[in-house]
């Protein structure tokens, strides 16, 4: 055993004997792993969240350096831990720790590679860091090459939409409504859609009336889900 690495050794082991060989397949189809899908290659182990979540905890004390192990890995559930291994660091960290582990995770977003392992962690670390800093970062995702990092872009968002801050989404929204990818729609129109819960419909309205025109049904019909059937049959029609 690598005793530099043993913790992280331990928390592999862990995983590993909670592996579920049906679970395994049902993911990776699920998860889009074949040839020319989006997660192409990836490796699952078949494991629930809250089996991965209560691993976290359990380990919780593992270091920083170990952390990043389970991040590079090529097995799914081990980016995922480190995720949560992540977020839990960040909320208890000091301001130094809370930078380090931002950095890490705007270096290391090709490990942050299905949705998610993006919707899980990045509103906590990305959005909350950047709360009071210039959002460029965000900006500078959502024009990006990487389908993830657009992602990450919009789904940050999350936090200021929950302090009834909408604009930021707004601004990001704009720059991927021609975006190509279903789960780009899908990521838009889910944060719409809270706009419209949170901060209020007539927001989400003023929104829609002047940008329906630029979405794809899909993103459409995620930030009208919650409308009444007769506004959303409005937006459908309009369309």
């Amino acid at each position: 055993m690598n005793q530099k690495h043993h913790y992280a050794i331990t928390v592999q082991n862990a995983l590993k004997a909670q592996s579920d060989r049906k679970a395994k397949e049902i993911d990776q189809r699920f998860f889009k792993t074949g040839e020319g899908e989006y997660a192409h290659g990836d490796i699952f182990l078949g494991m629930k969240v809250p089996q991965v979540r209560a691993l976290a905890k359990e380990f919780a004390s593992i270091e920083l350096s170990e952390v990043l192990i389970l991040l590079t890995s090529e097995i799914h559930e081990e980016r995922l831990i480190a995720l949560y291994f992540l977020i839990d660091k960040y909320k208890k960290g000091d301001d130094l720790m809370k930078k380090e582990i931002f950095d890490i995770y705007m270096t290391h977003t090709k490990y942050i590679n299905n949705w998610d392992l993006v919707d899980t962690s990045c509103e906590s670390i990305v959005g909350a860091y950047l709360e009071n800093l210039s959002k460029e970062p965000l900006r500078k995702f959502a024009l990006s090459s990487n389908l993830w990092e657009r992602r990450i872009a919009i789904i940050s968002t999350f936090y200021y939409i929950k302090r009834l801050k909408y604009q930021l989404t707004f601004e990001i929204a704009d720059s991927l409504l021609a975006d190509k990818h279903d789960l780009i729609h899908k990521a838009v129109g889910w944060m719409l859609r809270e706009v419209g819960k949170r901060c209020g419909e007539d927001i989400l309205c003023g929104y829609l009336d002047i940008n329906y025109r630029k979405m794809s049904r899909t993103t459409l019909r995620y930030a009208i889900e919650r409308f009444e059937k007769e506004k959303r049959l409005y937006y459908l029609h309009k369309k």
